[in-house]
């Protein structure tokens, strides 16, 4: 991932900082962001925030744009992304114990199709130190507009056997919902050994089962009721998203994000690094994200939350995506090609799209 500058000059900067690893271009953009963050020099990335305030899950999101997961999975620079203008900013993976993630190298960008291919595997400091660095950020105590709202991801440890994923899932929400505006169960990354296998009909009815259960208990200890979000694969087929859908609405879960990266290459296909294991995301998965939104949308009804990610890199994509049924809408790897500008203007588009429907 490019450093993260003024739109101003990102275009120029972005042949240079592509010359990076991509892993290492990432770190070098974290560790500036997290130095940067509540100084002066934040002014590199701040921008003004498109109030376009949007009630979904119980709470008032300050705008359709969030960041993504995986970006920021140590929670260290919450306040920097408040400061560029999202409305909602989502950091983790987080699993209960410290992970190295998979073998280097694990990142690998496809610019032909302004795409990634990443097979991190949950890399991560562990609970302890998220929750630390979640404590540290100040966003919450500025004054004005509503407060920028967090979603906090959880997983499961590599280590830990699928059949006994659920005890990660219930340790890792016990230690993030104090902290939290929202939880996302990630049940969907690509890059963890058969974590997919819990979309399937029985593990998923077991899994929301038990983490509903653990957010009652948890909703009576801490005297608030946090809203749970799943986030979901592309790699779908309509009959497997009609199931989701149904479990979901079973256990009470409070909205759903579709999607993650897919494994599907047919995009990419000849192009340097097209074959390399782990999820492809950026401008590919666009289309297999909308058509799962849309397939949700219809079993779910107009009125339950969807979160729309995967393939925006424009404006008109993040129409598309609330066209598809999305209420608000992730980025990531649009970040990294198009820069900080894109939140603002992808922003004031579903601004004015909002208006013109109405919603």
């Amino acid at each position: 991932m490019p450093l993260l500058l003024p739109s101003s000059l990102y275009g120029l900067a972005r042949p240079f900082l592509f010359g990076f690893d991509p892993e290492h271009a990432h770190e070098l953009t974290l560790d500036a962001l997290a130095r940067t963050q509540n100084t002066p020099l934040a002014c590199a990335y701040a921008a003004p925030r498109v109030e376009d305030p949007v009630r979904l899950a119980g709470l008032t999101f300050p705008n359709r744009v969030g960041l993504a997961a995986g970006l920021d999975k140590n929670a260290r620079c919450i306040d920097a992304f408040a400061a560029m203008g999202f409305g909602f900013v989502e950091v983790g993976t987080v699993t209960p114990k410290a992970q190295p993630g998979n073998p280097k190298p694990r990142m690998f960008r496809l610019p032909q199709r302004d795409a990634l291919i990443n097979r991190l595997g949950f890399n991560n400091e562990g609970l302890e130190a998220f929750v630390a660095n979640v404590q540290r950020a100040r966003f919450r105590q500025r004054g004005g507009a509503a407060p920028m709202l967090l979603g906090l991801n959880i997983g499961k440890n590599a280590a830990t056997p699928i059949e006994r994923a659920v005890d990660d899932y219930l340790v890792a929400l016990d230690g993030v919902y104090p902290h939290a505006d929202y939880v996302t169960v990630n049940i969907s990354s690509p890059n963890t050994a058969n974590l997919r296998s819990l979309q399937s009909d029985e593990a998923l009815d077991a899994l929301l089962g038990a983490v509903a259960d653990k957010r009652e208990t948890l909703a009576a200890r801490h005297g608030k009721r946090v809203p749970l979000f799943v986030k979901i694969a592309p790699d779908l087929d309509e009959r497997q998203v009609a199931v989701i859908a149904a479990t979901l609405t079973r256990h009470g879960m409070d909205g759903v994000i579709a999607t993650n990266t897919t494994l599907a290459r047919d995009a990419v296909e000849g192009l340097p690094h097209a074959q390399e294991a782990g999820g492809l995301s950026g401008a590919p998965v666009r289309e297999a994200s909308n058509r799962v939104i849309a397939q949700l949308r219809t079993a779910l009804g107009p009125a339950f939350p969807i979160i729309g990610v995967g393939g925006i890199l424009s404006a008109a994509d993040a129409e598309a995506k609330r066209t598809a049924g999305a209420d608000v809408v992730q980025i990531y790897t649009g970040l990294i090609y198009r820069g900080p500008a894109l939140v603002a203007r992808a922003a004031r588009a579903l601004q004015q799209q909002a208006r013109q429907s109405g919603t």
